[in-house]
């Protein structure tokens, strides 16, 4: 079926030959079947549940088992420290002992850093998954493609934060106010990868938190505040010491990147797609008489 034979002039048949018009069928399923995986769809929650928590899961499986290149690491936040230097932009240090001197403040931004990146990441993916379901998935495919290309700095480019320079006089401000700010730091340091401070995935997921709520926002001062969020990240990785704020241009690379793979794939930004899922129709049941 879909094929016919070539009969040569000596009434021998030749190989058969595809149909053109079985050709044309089969390129209309696929390109029904890519319009069906493009198309927005409402998410399932206990979907969402699953695939949010496997993926974190191998993130920090992924992220944690990327050798510890000390010696690597130290060598590259000294050429970062020196390259900064060279543009007359590395206040790091400056920010970390300003801010160290106050104790409220610093112990806040170290509280600061061990909880939002997490709560206020999740409090946008249900916000969109309630308010925005047309959205959810292509949006959430961006902060995905971000985590992942990110894991691909972290073994190719290994590197300390300022507070594990040796002789880099940086404060490790979780260790001097015993507060609990930092997986790389006291006793949880041998929970997490110290060396992959590039790209800052605080800034990335912070910089997806704060777009996405500009973008979508509907009440002037939450888009304010979305415009906020990612620069007091910043503000706060800096004062920690846990990373150098090249590592911040490292997530918004990653981020950017993760923007074009939503864009290749849904052929228009996240934030311009419908708000709500059409409500799907049954499919009617055809019977052959």
């Amino acid at each position: 079926m879909g094929e016919m034979t070539v009969t040569t002039l000596e009434g021998q048949q030749g190989p058969p030959t595809s149909s053109p018009m079985a050709g044309e069928a089969d390129d209309r399923e696929g390109r029904n079947l890519l319009r069906r995986l493009r198309t927005p769809r409402r998410p399932k929650l206990w979907f969402e549940i699953l695939l949010i928590a496997v993926s974190y899961w191998t993130y920090s499986l992924i992220r944690n088992a990327v050798p510890e290149q000390k010696s690597a690491a130290l060598r590259n936040a000294d050429w970062i420290w020196d390259v900064e230097h060279s543009l007359g932009l590395a206040f790091e240090h400056s920010v970390n002992h300003a801010v160290d001197s106050v104790t409220w403040l610093i112990v806040g931004m170290n509280y600061y850093y061990a909880t939002l990146h997490f709560i206020v990441t999740l409090g946008v993916l249900v916000w969109l998954y309630r308010c925005h379901p047309g959205r959810y998935a292509a949006t959430r495919l961006v902060l995905f493609a971000t985590t992942a290309v990110a894991l691909v700095g972290y073994y190719l480019y290994p590197l300390a934060p300022p507070r594990l320079m040796p002789g880099g006089d940086f404060i490790d401000t979780v260790v001097v106010h015993n507060t609990w700010g930092s997986m790389a730091s006291g006793d949880l340091k041998n929970m997490s990868n110290q060396y992959a401070a590039m790209p800052s995935m605080h800034i990335g997921w912070s910089l997806w938190c704060g777009l996405t709520i500009f973008a979508l926002a509907s009440v002037p001062w939450v888009k304010v505040l979305g415009l906020l969020y990612p620069t007091l990240t910043l503000v706060v990785i800096v004062a920690t010491a846990n990373h150098f704020w090249l590592d911040a241009v490292g997530g918004m690379i990653c981020l950017a990147f993760g923007y074009t793979v939503a864009r290749l794939w849904y052929g228009k930004l996240p934030y311009v797609l419908p708000k709500l899922v059409p409500e799907q129709q049954p499919r009617k049941k055809s019977y052959a008489r």
